[in-house]
């Protein structure tokens, strides 16, 4: 389970606490309970084991295993006694323990079928092929398009998740293709997001899900990964598209990490509960008094409670979700200013209740995520704060996080804890990327190899290509997972394929090319197979076949320098890598744009796609038309 998932507190609550419950578990069982996000490779198998069994997956998770740990049946939540349509909880374990004594004999067949079952799950179609041709992102991306929901927003039907590599693979295609489909697709799911009861409008940030189909009620757990993912998303419309909407919820969300997830040291802490005071929800609802009783019987309260959707009797469970999903453009200044600071005086109020649990544990691959998010962010909305931010978190999972030359996956309390994953060196990988592009320094650079070389000896399968999620020396499981496929959060193998394609152009290096590569032609007939949960390997695939290069050399300090660096970051180009050349430093020798200088004392632009660079461009103007 997880301490923001409100069903496990359920559960913990009715039957772990329960003196006579908890006796029966001992009795019976050795358990061992685990913090998903704490242990991630032991979740992900017994997730995947769950799914084999015919059952949705979820949390809290519920496996019984052999003292081999292998898994021979299991299921999500169970009530404490028989409601729901499910068993009470007792039964269950009177009923497995019955079986495991006196058929013992089926539980390992049933456990060594499941093994297989586990074992095929990760083994890739690989294909020989030299790649993925861009046709099949056009033809994923309309084939997604066709599953959204065009008049509320989102993919698919209730429940709704954001799915930010969906949404970013559909932009994509529109930036590309110039399929209005595409883009409307996107922009209804923004739109409707951003002004659903899944944000939080008082302040900032977005809830993990929203239980129906309009966004209006959502499971109230504020997660990192999604921000950070959100946080690019409407980053990539509002270059597109300038909607203030957009650059007004990036801001927001932006603020709401640095003013609440900040944990010890400057990392970025996971997330806060759904549950306050032993309530789902309870921090972020309103009754139409307690609004009154903040704002008073003027005109702005009822502006107010118009437009946010507070009525008698509430829109949930007698309560009110604050939203704008019946008044969702924007009004006049003046009505804006107006919410605005009605918004401010309800915030001020709210943060005098009863706070939602904190976990305030800093996860290396969530981090990556937000620092990746921030630093560019902070360049497109000409932020600095952000981009120091997100420069402190990145130092601290890079030295406080670093445990005999590798990385852990979590730290609190002083102790960093748990083997690295894939999933933490890639996105730590892209975030220290990412801070190049946004500061210059290439140190950042280094860094990113560094931990790519570390990939390379120790989770690389060198047979099958790819990487698994585990190193060959952490603590031996059941199974060595290796997958493509994203979940909340994007893959790692997708993500270190962006990023080694980033290494490749800013370095030269072709072995970092011919890794990207490996990559994707490992995961190919994954593809063909179901492209749905594979579109961060999509994303990927463009970003390594069409990367354009924006080398900007000049003085940082210069205007004319920042000048062409505002240019380059306002571009809607979402394979564009920025690559600016600081005085005293320089490209390697392979680089396309290897000594090309300042223009006359006057920083330049050169706009480079594969071995080919444009002409010095000094204008801004000219570089936006060469974008």
């Amino acid at each position: 389970g997880y301490s923001a998932c409100h069903w496990c507190h359920v559960m913990a609550h009715e039957s772990f606490e329960n003196e006579t419950i908890a006796g029966m578990m001992n009795d019976l069982f050795v358990n061992v309970k685990v913090d998903r996000e704490e242990r991630p490779d032991i979740d992900t198998i017994y997730q995947h084991a769950l799914q084999l069994l015919g059952q949705h997956g979820g949390w809290p998770l519920t496996m019984f295993l052999t003292p081999e740990g292998e898994p021979f049946w299991g299921g999500t939540y169970f009530p404490p006694d028989s409601r729901y349509g499910r068993p009470g909880f007792p039964q269950v374990l009177a009923a497995i323990s019955d079986y495991w004594q006196e058929k013992r004999d089926k539980a390992y067949e049933t456990a060594a079928a499941l093994n297989e079952g586990l074992q095929k799950v990760w083994s890739p179609a690989k294909l020989e092929t030299d790649g993925l041709p861009l046709a099949v992102n056009d033809q994923a991306a309309a084939r997604l398009a066709q599953e959204f929901d065009m008049t509320n927003g989102g993919f698919g039907q209730a429940p709704k998740f954001p799915n930010p590599s969906i949404h970013e693979l559909v932009w994509r295609g529109w930036l590309r293709t110039g399929n209005e489909a595409l883009r409307d697709a996107v922009l209804v799911s923004l739109t409707r997001m951003s002004q659903g009861g899944i944000y939080d409008h008082l302040g900032g940030g977005f809830a993990r899900y929203s239980t129906d189909s309009i966004w209006l009620v959502p499971h109230f757990e504020k997660m990192l990964y999604d921000n950070a993912q959100l946080i690019d998303l409407l980053t990539w419309a509002w270059q597109d598209t300038g909607n203030s909407l957009f650059a007004d919820r990036v801001t927001e969300t932006a603020e709401w990490c640095l003013r609440e997830m900040l944990a010890e040291g400057g990392g970025f802490a996971a997330t806060y509960d759904a549950d306050s005071e032993g309530e789902e929800g309870r921090f972020y609802v309103w009754t139409p008094q307690e609004v009154t009783a903040v704002l008073g019987d003027g005109a702005d309260t009822v502006l107010f409670k118009t437009v946010y959707d507070v009525a008698p009797g509430g829109n949930w469970e007698g309560h009110t979700i604050l939203n704008r999903i019946a008044h969702p453009d924007r009004l006049d200044d003046a009505q804006e200013e107006t919410l605005a600071a009605c918004r401010a005086k309800l915030l001020a109020v709210r943060n005098t209740r009863v706070w939602p649990g904190w976990d305030d544990k800093v996860l290396a691959d969530w981090n990556g995520l937000m620092i990746a998010a921030l630093a560019a962010a902070a360049r497109v909305f000409e932020e600095p704060r952000w981009l120091d931010a997100a420069i402190r978190a990145y130092e601290f999972v890079r030295d406080r996080m670093t445990v005999e030359g590798r990385l852990v996956h979590s730290f609190r309390n002083g102790a960093a804890r748990h083997a690295a994953t894939l999933d933490d060196y890639a996105n730590m990988t892209r975030a220290a990327l990412a801070l190049f592009e946004a500061t210059g320094d290439r140190a950042y650079i280094d860094h990113a190899a560094g931990w790519v070389a570390t990939l390379d000896r120790h989770f690389r399968d060198a047979d099958g290509g790819g990487y698994f999620f585990t190193a060959d020396d952490a603590e031996a499981l059941i199974i060595r997972t290796k997958s493509a496929a994203d979940n909340a959060t994007p893959a790692g193998n997708s993500t270190i394929a962006a990023a080694l394609a980033r290494l490749h152009y800013l370095t030269g290096e072709d072995l970092y090319r011919q890794r990207a590569e490996e990559i994707v032609r490992t995961f190919a007939g994954d593809v063909q197979k179901n492209f749905f949960p594979l579109t961060g390997l999509l994303c990927a695939n463009e970003l390594l076949q069409r990367c354009t290069q924006i080398v900007i050399a000049g003085d940082p300090a210069d205007a004319a320098t920042q000048a062409l660096l505002r240019t380059a970051w306002r571009a809607a180009d979402m394979n564009k890598l920025i690559v600016p050349v600081v005085p005293g430093t320089a490209l390697p020798p392979g680089h396309p744009a290897a000594g090309k200088d300042p223009v006359e004392g006057r920083p330049a632009a050169y706009v480079c796609v594969g071995q080919t660079c444009s002409l010095p461009l000094t204008d801004p103007v000219a570089l936006a038309g060469a974008l």
